[in-house]
């Protein structure tokens, strides 16, 4: 199984980004597939994640509104559309894929890719 994330980079703060997450040696319609981040001394956290299945989508509150996921154009796929970035989105995000109820919970998710560095700053 291999996740492969792309698509971070430097912005300023109020502009957009999107992510998206490959994945191969997987069938994500068994799984749910979710975003997470891991700031400089802090915890890695959930964003947001989705049933690859029946389309189901989660966000933390600090994201609603501002993030979108969505299956990518790609089979097995996975994007994360950022609008509206704030300098505490900063962070390494990571792709993974877990259990089809698609938590939140990071500890929960079995299946990792190795991370896109995200820095909002002016």
């Amino acid at each position: 199984v291999q996740l492969v994330e792309s698509g971070g980079g430097l912005v300023q703060p109020g502009g957009s980004l999107r992510l998206s997450c490959a994945t191969s040696g997987i069938t994500l319609d068994y799984y749910g597939v979710g975003w997470f981040r891991q700031a400089p001394g802090k915890e890695r956290e959930g964003v947001s994640t989705i049933d690859y299945n029946d389309g189901a989508t989660y966000y933390a509150d600090s994201v609603k509104g501002r993030f979108t996921i969505s299956k990518g154009n790609g089979k097995n796929t996975v994007d994360l559309q950022m609008n509206r970035l704030k300098p505490e989105d900063t962070g390494v995000y990571y792709c993974a894929a877990g259990p089809p109820y698609a938590p939140l919970e990071p500890s929960e998710y079995e299946h990792w890719g190795q991370g896109t560095q995200v820095t909002v700053s002016s």
